[in-house]
């Protein structure tokens, strides 16, 4: 089998067993435990390998709070990229971004801790993932249909830092999920 370029060098099979294990141990600890169930040390433990086979392939909480959320991390992608209107394709870009923004603030709603440790343990970490860039690219895509003469890119970032995770957890101490949502539509106001 011939490498493809760029594609990086195949995982080895005990490497990906390793790997399944690890983020299998983790989802269970932080099923029973919460958040608190995600320590390395435990994680390693659970899963019956050493604790130096789980730094390998997670330098710490956030990179597997990462692999814990790369299947919900998917299917949200799947619904903003190809799902059915008004997330997906097929409706006005005004409905799209509100639809946006609501299902972003659901998935924050159910994961929010799990999110919140995936965006903080590393500094910047929240901005580095393909997930922000991608998020990112998709607001400033349906923003710059909306107004084509508007900062873009300045906006998305603008309407992504009030879905950061931290901020979101802590307006939920105070704040419904629709009233976090009725604020995020009155920040932006396109035309206005």
């Amino acid at each position: 089998m011939l490498p493809i370029a760029g594609a990086g060098t195949p995982e080895r099979a005990d490497a990906a067993r390793n790997r399944q294990k690890i983020v299998r141990a983790a989802a269970r600890l932080v099923a029973a435990k919460g958040i608190d169930g995600l320590a390395l040390d435990e994680v390693a433990v659970e899963a019956g390998v050493g604790i130096g086979t789980v730094y390998r392939r997670f330098p710490d909480k956030g990179a597997l709070a990462q692999a814990l959320l790369d299947e919900n991390e998917r299917e949200f992608q799947e619904a903003f990229i190809s799902g059915p209107p008004p997330l997906g394709p097929g409706a006005p870009p005004k409905e799209r971004l509100r639809a946006f923004m609501d299902a972003y603030v659901d998935r924050l709603e159910t994961h929010g801790e799990l999110l919140m440790v995936a965006e903080t343990e590393t500094p910047m970490a929240r901005f580095v993932t393909g997930a922000y860039r991608l998020h990112h690219s998709h607001l400033v895509a349906l923003i710059g249909e909306i107004e084509p003469e508007a900062d873009a890119h300045f906006q998305a970032d603008a309407l992504l830092a009030p879905l950061a995770a931290a901020q979101y957890v802590y307006q939920r101490r105070s704040m419904t999920t629709e009233q976090i949502k009725a604020g995020l539509r009155d920040l932006y106001r396109p035309n206005a």
